[in-house]
């Protein structure tokens, strides 16, 4: 079994009567892209702001490389080499797509008081080397030509793609994505998955909600699925497949194997 990267223990968070996460309990295997899976109200998008520091549990832990970071805040969880995206992107629309990637790294110079006047050229060296950072990332994730297009201009899907090349500009080591297909042109989804198995080759390690069966069962094993709150299921995507709970909760009979 591989080494777990991220595990939680009996982690829960209600509102109200309404346990949204009820005690989950499990391990995220370092190198994996876990596919988290389950119907609309299932406790997923809960679970992760309990894992990213945007929501503080009423009960249980979670460990990051068997570090307590239960109730860290999303920066210092950045800094730990945990990412995110959201579902629903959020750039700065009238700033460049450039400019909303070198927004990503922490703890610049420039944005304390007195960096501007009292570090100048330490600002102006570092901000050399996040431009260029930057630039690289963007790159990748085939966005380079639109580095200077505001990035409330681009389309849906180049959205999905600047929201991952803010979370790669902290190089962080477990990377969780909240629907990353939704709402996303076929082509833009090839080459967003082509890019999340590239980065999952180099050792980066994925979780994933999505609600598009036939992207989780060819792209993420294991898979996980969650129901009011537990978790009900946990297993290769072929089990998951195979599993009638799931096939007649989740799936249907139309997903390809």
């Amino acid at each position: 079994m591989a080494e777990a990267i991220l595990t939680t223990q009996g982690l829960s968070r209600s509102f109200g009567p309404l346990k949204a996460v009820d005690a989950v309990s499990l391990q995220i295997a370092r190198g994996s892209i876990t596919g988290l899976i389950g119907p609309n109200g299932a406790g997923k998008s809960t679970f992760f702001n309990l894992l990213t520091g945007a929501l503080h549990p009423d009960g249980g832990a979670v460990h990051l490389e068997g570090r307590d970071i239960t109730g860290l805040s999303p920066s210092k969880l950045f800094a730990l080499g945990l990412g995110r995206t959201f579902q629903i992107p959020r750039p700065f629309a009238r700033m460049s797509v450039l400019e909303n990637v070198m927004l990503a790294p922490t703890e610049q110079i420039g944005e304390t008081v007195s960096g501007p006047f009292m570090f100048r050229k330490r600002m102006q060296e570092q901000e050399t080397r996040i431009r260029k950072r930057a630039m690289e990332v963007l790159d990748f994730v085939t966005l380079g030509a639109s580095a200077d297009h505001p990035a409330g201009k681009i389309s849906g899907g180049q959205m999905k793609l600047l929201e991952l090349a803010r979370v790669l500009m902290g190089d962080p080591d477990l990377i969780l994505l909240d629907e990353p297909a939704a709402g996303v042109n076929p082509v833009l989804t090839e080459t967003l998955i082509g890019k999340i198995e590239e980065l999952n080759r180099q050792g980066k390690t994925f979780v994933i909600i999505e609600h598009d069966m036939d992207f989780v069962m060819r792209h993420c094993d294991p898979v996980i699925a969650l129901a009011e709150g537990r978790v009900v299921f946990q297993g290769s995507a072929e089990q998951a497949l195979a599993d009638p709970v799931l096939l007649d909760a989740y799936l249907g009979t139309s997903v390809d194997a």
